[in-house]
């Protein structure tokens, strides 16, 4: 959030979403339990180191790192929050104090804290575990909202991947070496990611619409949510119809994989240091865009989820439930959770960033990738528009390769025919580069990398005057070792 609007939240003073504490003596118990009621309501910020009326007293430096391994210890601890729910806490000085800010996002599950339900008014934070008709009211507006939730009392764990869970949980605990789902039979796994719950309504278990998304067998998934489809399409030279296109089916762990596939092998990326470390720009923002694809969607709605790759830019569309509408101001956004279990499953195992921290590497380096600022625009629609550095663009405006070999080297070098050049090795058949590129299909192979390399010259075969043998191979000419020279 940032600094000068964090300031004129404090001058306006706690309400719904906004709680202060000191914290002179350490975290007291009523912290817990205003997280146990953001939780439950909408959710909220929670500032440690200002006072019930908003005078910042900060927190001292040498206490920072006991109050943070407290927090995280309680808050991940099943018999003080529960189910746990997995929260970050962020350092922040404001007026040369120290300050700890908390963003508790709305969840969609009802938390219990201490064994018992807190609701959040303008005045507070309610213990409502008593009186029954608030409880369901909570428990209704949950379900209604949240359609991750819907129990599928029916399926059964044959239902689900049994390897990608065994997969999850291994990545989980090598990621943390005191991760609760490494002892964990596969059902308890699913409870603990409250995959497995009971319908409070019908008093019926099963796994839920999360569970299936995440884990299920493709026939499974599409059973669950007919509709379920993620649109991949490459469009630069038949922007009539597509020059690639992936439809992905499967379930949400492989259609993050196919995503990411689809982005490596048509998109650039470009070396770029980050305090003296090389990182992928590319797979920095991408992961970002893959992982906002399939956890903010809303599953209840037929729209299918596309990301489209044109001249320069990549475009991405999901359902969405909105919270708002229009372009998201960074210095104002405040993140908002679609599916909440289905986040928390993608950070659990590193294929997600806590929630807002995504957002925020996506706009600090998508400027650096693609030389603007990435655009996100919600709405029905929740829309991603991301530039990228388009070398196929940049070859045609700059005209022709030139230099001296036997003459002057000319020809016209879009990204595909580079692409094609820089991945043979002495003299290799169509089908060893096809797999080299990682291509399926021969005629978008031969119209947009074999032939214009062949054209202009930039390699040759080995059999000429065989030109259909199944022998042939293909190399690289002196032109085209000089044009990969010049372009790499």
């Amino acid at each position: 959030m940032d600094i000068d609007h964090l300031k004129e939240r404090i001058r306006q003073g706690e309400g719904l979403n906004l709680e202060f504490k000191s914290c002179a003596q350490g975290l007291s118990r009523e912290i817990y339990e205003t997280v146990c009621a953001f939780l439950n309501r909408h959710g909220g910020t929670l500032l440690l180191g200002i006072a019930d009326n908003g005078v910042i007293t900060g927190i001292d430096a040498q206490m920072i790192g006991r109050l943070r391994k407290d927090f995280i210890t309680a808050i991940n601890n099943p018999q003080k929050i529960n189910p746990p729910a997995y929260l970050s806490i962020e350092e922040m000085v404001i007026d040369d104090r120290l300050l700890l800010q908390i963003y508790v996002p709305e969840s969609s599950q009802m938390h219990r804290c201490n064994g018992r339900i807190y609701d959040r008014n303008e005045d507070g934070d309610l213990d409502i575990t008593d009186h029954t008709r608030s409880v369901a009211a909570l428990y209704q507006r949950k379900q209604a909202c949240y359609s991750e939730n819907k129990v599928f009392a029916y399926a059964t764990l044959a239902d689900l991947r049994e390897d990608l869970i065994a997969e999850c949980r291994k990545v989980a605990s090598l990621r943390r070496k005191d991760h609760p789902w490494a002892k964990m039979d596969d059902l308890d796994l699913l409870k603990s990611a409250q995959l497995y719950q009971q319908d409070r309504e019908t008093g019926k278990s099963g796994i839920t619409l999360a569970g299936i998304l995440l884990l299920g067998k493709e026939n499974t998934v599409l059973s669950a949510v007919p509709h379920h489809r993620t649109d991949l399409i490459l469009r630069k030279i038949n922007l009539d119809r597509y020059d690639d296109r992936d439809f992905v089916t499967v379930n949400l762990l492989e259609s993050y994989e196919r995503i990411m596939a689809f982005i490596n092998k048509h998109l650039p990326d470009p070396f770029y240091l980050e305090k003296d470390i090389s990182i992928s720009l590319r797979d920095t923002i991408f992961r970002e865009v893959a992982s906002n694809i399939l956890i903010h969607r809303e599953y209840m709605n037929a729209f299918p989820a596309k990301l489209i790759i044109e001249r320069g830019i990549v475009r991405t569309e999901n359902s969405n439930k909105p919270h708002g509408f229009g372009a998201i101001d960074p210095a104002m956004f405040t993140p908002f959770p679609k599916n909440p279990v289905i986040a928390n499953f993608f950070r659990e195992i590193g294929r997600a960033d806590e929630l807002g921290s995504g957002v925020r590497k996506l706009l600090k380096f998508g400027k650096a990738y693609g030389g603007s600022k990435p655009e996100l625009i919600e709405g029905d629609v929740f829309k991603i528009i991301v530039k990228y550095p388009d070398f196929s663009s940049y070859l045609e405006d700059a005209g022709q390769v030139t230099g001296q070999v036997t003459g002057q080297v000319t020809g016209q070098v879009n990204h595909y025919v580079l692409k094609l050049l820089s991945v043979i090795k002495q003299e290799m058949s169509r089908q060893e580069l096809q797999d080299a590129l990682q291509l399926k299909g021969r005629d978008n192979f031969e119209q947009l990398y074999l032939k214009p390399a062949l054209i202009n010259e930039l390699i040759e075969k080995t059999l000429a005057d065989k030109p259909n043998s199944r022998l042939q191979k293909y190399r690289l000419t002196a032109k085209g070792q000089t044009a990969l020279r010049q372009l790499t």
